[in-house]
């Protein structure tokens, strides 16, 4: 049974993921956005509210049913094990909500997955490619700096920290698109689309 070739992209806070899915969007392919699928199911996925609310009590969600985004940042980002406890139950559920999805794309040459924790979730296993957005670790504080005033450098920091380390992921990578403002993205990712759209061969 034909099925799209499933390509993984990743990338640390501030590489620039999300313009190189911009890009790839505009030349028609279909992207899964884990991170805000993500938001979605955590308000929307009554199993998952439930569980959340068990582990992390009742602050975590608003009286309107919306998710405490503070209460909880505060709760897990200074504290590994309870990042990891929360990214235990959420990232399951994504993984369920990304099948469906994958199920009505299924008549595509291929798609991409974008989640900026693509191998700590260990849901780059079920995927055939990967693609790195890689940019210098100081590129990226200045543009979150940019782009999130509110968050200090020590916060942004902090993210990177508690994402795998930037030189492991360059090596488990099976393409690379380098986001450090001397080179162009565009024509690495139109290079990249023509690979993808013959198949590979999988």
């Amino acid at each position: 049974m034909k099925r799209p070739l499933q390509i993984g992209i990743t990338g640390g806070i501030g590489s620039g993921k999300s313009l190189v899915c911009r890009i790839f969007s505009c030349l028609g392919v279909s992207v899964y956005d884990a991170d805000s699928r993500a938001k979605s199911v955590m308000t929307t996925d009554g199993i998952l509210v439930m569980q959340i609310k068990k582990e992390f009590g009742g602050l975590s969600y608003h009286a309107d049913g919306s998710l405490n985004r503070n209460y909880l940042a505060e709760t897990v980002f200074s504290n590994p094990d309870r990042l990891e406890a929360l990214n235990k139950l959420v990232h399951p559920r994504v993984g369920e909500d990304y099948l469906k999805w994958l199920e009505k794309h299924k008549t595509e040459n291929y798609i991409l997955k974008e989640a900026a924790l693509l191998y700590e979730s260990g849901s780059f296993r079920m995927l055939d490619k990967v693609i790195v957005v890689h940019a210098p670790e100081a590129i990226r504080v200045a543009r979150v700096k940019q782009r999130d005033p509110h968050r200090s450098e020590q916060d942004i920091k902090g993210i990177i920290n508690n994402q795998m380390n930037e030189e492991l992921k360059l090596k488990r990578a099976d393409y690379r698109v380098v986001n450090d403002d001397t080179r162009l993205v565009i024509p690495q990712v139109l290079e990249l689309h023509r690979i993808f759209s013959g198949g590979l061969n999988i």
